[in-house]
């Protein structure tokens, strides 16, 4: 597994962060610092909170959700993943995690007038849209008069660790760099680099990130197999009925090594019964 050890965590990380964030003055003060708000309050954090909506099934994993005192509530995300894919899909995440944490508010039968202000909160380790700011945030506006703003009580934050931070606020700008280099420079990013490191000597979430990369690799060693199954059933087909036995053989099969075997196997065959007179000797070399 090509995954960072424990000891190596930063608080870029989203285990960390969410550990991290888990100490209700540091959340709180973390919260300030982006929005530029003060806040009297917070309920206990809830990290990597799952939200269920029975709506196909589909659930939402938080880094971190809490709710202040005027049960506002804040959803914080720490992002890495740079890749064009990653980065194309970050509006579209933003929407979607809108959307699932007002579906989360609102009971069934309540009024929408109960939804209080929602912020999400991504924290970026690139520039999401390559304008070189420190802070991007989003609401809803009016196209015709860019000063009406649509009071929904909406608001989504990029914020990117490699922006100009020149015409940041202090504390911003410090939180933002110490992601960025490690390097706690203000009195709070010193908390939180203590806080990281304490993280580091708790063995209870040692042992549960270690659960947590081993739950991913056999996630993704299911895909790889189920991935490699279809395949070989995919070249088959082309070859003529798949018997019953031979479908449930390939599909029972977990070695991935045999596995791709077959699929080389299938593409070289000429017929059914070629496959099935070759497959086993594969099978026991």
């Amino acid at each position: 597994m090509n995954q960072k050890k424990f000891e190596e965590l930063e608080l870029r990380d989203d285990f960390m962060f969410g550990k991290v964030m888990k100490n209700k003055e540091i959340c709180k003060r973390t919260l300030e610092i982006l929005l530029g708000i003060e806040i009297e309050d917070i309920d206990y954090p809830e990290a990597q909170k799952e939200i269920n909506i029975t709506y196909q099934g589909k659930s939402v994993r938080l880094d971190v959700y809490v709710a202040d005192d005027r049960r506002n509530v804040y959803n914080a995300e720490m992002q890495q993943k740079d890749d064009k894919a990653s980065v194309e899909q970050l509006p579209k995440r933003s929407r979607y995690y809108q959307g699932m944490l007002d579906l989360n508010l609102i009971e069934k039968g309540l009024s929408y007038t109960a939804l209080s202000k929602s912020y999400v909160i991504f924290i970026c380790t690139f520039d999401p849209f390559e304008g070189g700011l420190y802070q991007y945030m989003f609401q809803h506006q009016c196209k015709e008069d860019r000063h009406l703003v649509l009071e929904d009580g909406t608001a989504i934050f990029f914020f990117n660790t490699k922006g100009n931070m020149e015409n940041a606020p202090e504390e911003l700008r410090s939180f933002l760099q110490y992601i960025e280099t490690k390097q706690p420079e203000s009195a709070f990013t010193q908390i939180l680099d203590r806080e990281v490191e304490l993280t580091k000597s708790n063995e209870k979430w040692r042992r549960e990130y270690m659960k947590e990369l081993l739950l991913e690799f056999d996630l993704k060693e299911e895909g790889r197999r189920e991935g490699k199954q279809q395949s070989i059933l995919d070249i088959l087909g082309d070859l003529g009925a798949i018997p019953e036995d031979l479908k449930l053989k390939i599909e029972n099969t977990q070695d991935i090594s045999v596995l791709q075997s077959w699929v080389k196997l299938a593409a070289r065959s000429v017929d059914l019964e070629e496959f099935m007179g070759k497959m086993d000797n594969i099978k026991l070399q």
